[in-house]
C-alpha cells in the first residue's frame, strides 16, 4: 500500500495549482500593497521609501491584487501569461531600482526590494509551471 499526500492531488492538477497560485499572489500582493498606504510613514523611516511613492506602489498593488484574483476565479491563457510578465517585469524592475539607486532606498528597503523581487518570481516560476500542466 502507498501513502500518497494530500498535496499530490493538487500538484498534478495544473488548473488547481494554477488558482492556488494566482490567488496566493493576489493575497501576498494585496496585503503588501495595503501595508504601502497604511503605512507609509514608518515605512519611509525602514525602507528609505518616501511617503508619496509608497502610497502609489500600494494603490497599485491593490489594483493589480484584485486583477490576479480576477484571473484566478476563470484562468484563460492570455490573462495568466499577462500576469506571469508581469511578475517578470516587477521583479526586473524591482532589482534595477535597486542597483542603480533609483528610489533611494536604504539598506533595508534595498534588501526588502530584492526579497520581494525573489517571491514575485518564485509566483511567476509556479504559475508558469501550473498554466503548463493545466
Amino acid at each position: 500500500m502507498t501513502a500518497t499526500s494530500p498535496l499530490s492531488g493538487l500538484f498534478a492538477d495544473g488548473q488547481r495549482l494554477l488558482r492556488l497560485a494566482l490567488r496566493l499572489d493576489a493575497v501576498v500582493t494585496g496585503a503588501n500593497g495595503l501595508a504601502y498606504v497604511a503605512l507609509a510613514g514608518p515605512l519611509e523611516d525602514l525602507l528609505g521609501l518616501d511617503v508619496a511613492h509608497s502610497r502609489v506602489i500600494g494603490a497599485f498593488l491593490l489594483a493589480y491584487a484584485a486583477a490576479v484574483w480576477a484571473v484566478s476565479v476563470r484562468p484563460r491563457r492570455m490573462a495568466v501569461t499577462a500576469v506571469i510578465e508581469a511578475n517578470l517585469v516587477w521583479s526586473v524592475l524591482s532589482v534595477v531600482a535597486v542597483v542603480t539607486g533609483w528610489l533611494s532606498l536604504s539598506v533595508v528597503g534595498g534588501v526588502w526590494a530584492v526579497l520581494q523581487a525573489m517571491v514575485v518570481a518564485g509566483f511567476a516560476g509556479l504559475q508558469y509551471t501550473a498554466q503548463r500542466r493545466g
